[in-house]
């Protein structure tokens, strides 16, 4: 089966803009969580330090596997798609809580990530 190299191109330019969306929103999500810590006034900085960890690991690792798909590179291909399976898991509990709107834009996000990340084989 022969696969088109203009649709792979594409594929791998989509996943990889996603995968730095999907980052942005990890070092967001980091930096209000670090506020709301110092805007409480909690005086132990373990869970800061325990926060800006996992942001750091969680978009640093996001970051590369968004370079690899971008370099033609398919190492970050099991990661995107472990991330992302996890997403829409975060995201089901989010709806048993209520929060509709906030668990729609991780399901749409993370489902498109998850197809075109799919899609997107290696030769």
């Amino acid at each position: 089966m022969t696969r088109d190299p203009a649709k792979q191109a594409r594929g791998r330019a989509m996943v990889s803009a996603l995968l730095f969306v999907e980052s942005a929103i990890i070092i967001a999500l980091g930096l209000w969580l670090v506020a709301l810590t110092i805007a409480h006034g909690t005086n132990d900085p373990l869970p800061l330090i325990g926060v800006l960890l996992f942001v750091l690991l969680g978009a640093g690792g996001l970051a590369a596997c968004a370079r690899g798909y971008r370099n033609n590179m398919y190492f970050g291909r099991a990661p995107t798609v472990l991330a992302n399976l996890i997403a829409i898991g975060v995201a089901k509990y989010q709806v048993d809580a209520g929060l509709w709107f906030t668990a729609l834009p991780l399901v749409i996000l993370a489902s498109a990530t998850l197809y075109f990340a799919l899609t997107t084989i290696p030769e």
